[in-house]
């Protein structure tokens, strides 16, 4: 069952969103070549905590760390390790919170360093397809109308969309009703209203759209090796419009990038 949220709520559940926001930028700096993913796990660990909340994923079905660090060919759920990031990597940062009794969970893919043109282009179309999701969070419309958006602007670009690994709406608890996957048909699925709460998650490969579970049961890679990316948010309804409750822009902030890509989702709160 689909969990409407109050626009109290929704308030609360932004704060928890913007910590995530918040975490992820103050990462940003930190990610350079020869950092190791456990110094940074650590990091947003005490900064949770520092800002009284409570890192979702610890202990979440059994995940030992407070980040999902996934570099390259991982898709997500990668662990936090003592691996140093090399220059050319891309690295998902998938991050949550739990404070005032709401979850926030969105990721980011960062670049290390000096990283081809061909990822490049891989982290800039998979960023572009979560905005073309989140237009369609609209009231009325359907969560197919969301997955047909992303899977055809990726797919033209002759990207493998994964199947195996959706989004999903997000409250109280991690992951709530509906899943929203990144391939489907417009039209159908679930219909969006005033108050859901959706985590909307591209994973996006290079190659295939194949993938391969790891028997550590977490680890996620792509079939060919090639890359993967990863982009979320967390979205909202408000008076039959998308709304963003999470934001890009500490990340920007950090790393000097000029963008105008949120302002067509912001809400007076």
């Amino acid at each position: 069952m689909i969990q409407l949220k109050t626009l109290e709520e929704l308030y609360l559940m932004r704060e928890s969103a913007q910590l995530v926001s918040k975490t992820l930028g103050m990462l940003a700096p930190e990610i350079k070549p020869g950092v190791t993913t456990k110094y940074l796990d650590k990091l947003a660990h005490d900064y949770i905590k520092d800002h009284g909340a409570e890192p979702a994923f610890l202990g979440y079905g059994g995940f030992p760390n407070a980040l999902c660090m996934s570099p390259n060919d991982q898709v997500v759920h990668g662990f936090p390790n003592d691996t140093p990031l090399e220059d050319g990597d891309i690295i998902s940062i998938d991050c949550g919170t739990y404070k005032n009794g709401f979850v926030g969970d969105h990721a980011y893919t960062f670049e290390v360093g000096d990283v081809a043109p061909e990822i490049k282009k891989l982290l800039k179309i998979t960023k572009e397809s979560l905005y073309k999701g989140i237009e369609q969070c609209v009231r009325g419309k359907r969560v197919g109308d969301i997955s047909h958006a992303i899977q055809s602007y990726c797919e033209k670009e002759g990207y493998g969309v994964v199947r195996e690994l959706v989004g999903h709406g997000v409250g109280r608890v991690m992951h709530e009703d509906p899943q929203v996957p990144n391939y489907g048909r417009q039209g159908s699925g679930k219909v969006l209203k005033d108050g859901i709460c959706l985590a909307i998650e591209p994973m996006i490969n290079l190659g295939t759209e194949k993938v391969k579970f790891h028997n550590d049961g977490w680890t996620v890679t792509t079939l060919d090796n090639k890359a993967s990316a990863h982009f979320e948010h967390d979205v909202t309804i408000i008076n039959g419009k998308p709304v963003l409750l999470s934001t890009y822009q500490y990340i920007y902030d950090a790393l000097g990038i000029k963008s105008n890509e949120e302002e067509a989702f912001q809400y007076n709160w």
